[in-house]
């Protein structure tokens, strides 16, 4: 009798292609990953091989190979000879470690507030005044913002929420083709808003207290038009330079005069430590931003930009092109809140929450033999032997963590994941079970986890 085979669906090139948005290993991974548990790629369907698909995406084979290294850790994929890589049915998740339902309905990955920890809007709404008064800026906000400055500007105005902030400081620093310095690894926002404006950048390694003045020295040797750097709980480690740091990175930079100083501060009064800023230093050159909508909710939009005349006019120009404006009356309503005692008192108990989330998942982590540090913010940086791998599995299993490559300019030499700590529950059994789940995602010993 003879035996007839159902034929092998084939995913082509071009289809695959183009459902990947993220061309790196990862969003690879990824994408085909959540493809195949959808049932939009079906069991026994051949795959493109990795030159074929290195080709049709415009990466290397290097990178298409990583992807599906970790799609087979995972048991999605596997090798049949001549068949070239044929996709494998979803393996039931039936281990004795497994999240609670809600995890994907959390933030782990972008490092957002909570909102059951956000003041009330409704009184600051009904003080706001909002009047017509020249300038960006209102006199109230100006006047609620003085005071935790930490250093005296020479101009002010206001943006629309701290996204904004660091695209229109970016822009203000740097042209298409400019040399940047900046800490690495920083915030991916950062990373991304600088390659978009096509300008060139030269990386600045950190410690524990922030860029290294040595580093920064030579950085600056490539002449950079501007250095730009996150002062307080900088994303994703969470260090905040100390007084004695920054003064040293201000006696480096006072031998480069032309090159302007860009601090961004995106947690505002939630972080754990006083402000330190080279614009003590050097205060026409700095510019500051700082955002508030992660302390007191993204409804009102709140940026503040000062520093350098120059600097703080141009941020204004481009304001302008973008025909925006910030709402007065959302500026004062601001300005109450950040005034206001009460507020002051709910602000205060959401960053001790904040410090208390954070601190139980580091314990928890380093029950399973992971080496992280409890600093400051609403990330963590957890170091892990494959990030693919481990994001393809933690994803598997409702949990989107961040990439840690996505923070560097240059390919890391280490693996690390970013996992956000704003919104974990309140409850010290769940987010051990979160450290559980990404240590079974990491698969190696706590030694590999260093």
């Amino acid at each position: 009798m003879t035996m007839t085979h159902e034929p092998v669906a084939r995913v082509t090139t071009l289809w695959l292609a183009g459902r990947i948005g993220e061309r790196s290993a990862r969003g690879i991974a990824l994408t085909l990953a959540d493809l195949i548990r959808d049932g939009e790629v079906r069991p026994g369907s051949r795959l493109p091989s990795v030159r074929e698909l290195a080709a049709g995406l415009s990466v290397s084979a290097t990178t298409v190979a990583e992807a599906w290294s970790a799609l087979r850790a995972e048991a999605l994929v596997g090798t049949q000879g001549r068949r070239g890589t044929i996709v494998l049915a979803p393996p039931p998740d039936t281990g004795p470690r497994r999240g609670f339902p809600a995890w994907s309905d959390i933030d782990l990955e972008q490092g957002l507030p909570d909102p059951v920890l956000l003041p009330p809007l409704a009184e600051a709404m009904a003080a706001a005044q909002g009047g017509s008064g020249r300038g960006s800026i209102t006199p109230r906000l100006r006047a609620a913002v003085r005071p935790t400055w930490p250093f005296e500007p020479e101009a002010w105005t206001v943006v629309a929420g701290g996204r904004q902030g660091a695209v229109l400081g970016c822009q203000a620093v740097a042209r298409p083709g400019d040399v940047v310095a900046i800490e690495e690894p920083t915030s991916p926002v950062l990373l991304d808003t600088l390659r978009n404006a096509r300008v060139r950048v030269v990386p600045v390694p950190c410690d524990d207290e922030g860029p290294r003045p040595e580093a920064l020295a030579a950085a600056l040797g490539r002449q950079p038009v501007a250095f730009v750097y996150q002062p307080f709980a900088a994303v994703p480690c969470g260090h905040s330079g100390s007084a004695g740091r920054v003064a040293r990175l201000a006696e480096v930079l006072a031998s480069y005069p032309d090159t302007a100083v860009l601090e961004i501060d995106a947690l505002g009064p939630l972080a754990a430590r006083p402000p330190a800023s080279v614009g003590v230093h050097l205060p026409g050159r700095a510019l500051l931003i700082r955002s508030y909508c992660t302390a007191y909710g993204p409804e009102l939009r709140s940026c503040v930009v000062a520093g350098a005349a120059r600097l703080v006019e141009r941020v204004r120009y481009l304001h302008g092109l973008e025909a925006a404006w910030t709402s007065r009356v959302l500026q004062d309503a601001q300005a109450f809140l950040i005034a206001d005692p009460q507020t002051e008192s709910v602000v205060r108990r959401a960053r001790d929450r904040y410090a208390w989330r954070r601190s139980v998942l580091v314990d928890a982590l380093r029950a399973e033999g992971f080496a992280v540090r409890a600093r400051d913010g609403l990330l963590l940086w957890v170091p892990v032997p494959d990030e693919t791998r481990t994001l393809v599995t933690l994803a598997g299993r409702g949990v989107s963590a961040g990439p840690g490559s996505g923070c560097f300019a240059t390919p890391p030499r280490k693996h690390h994941v970013r996992i956000a700590t704003g919104q974990l529950p309140d409850e010290g059994d769940r987010i051990a079970d979160l450290a559980a789940l990404v240590a079974d995602a990491a698969g190696a010993s706590g030694a590999a986890r260093r």
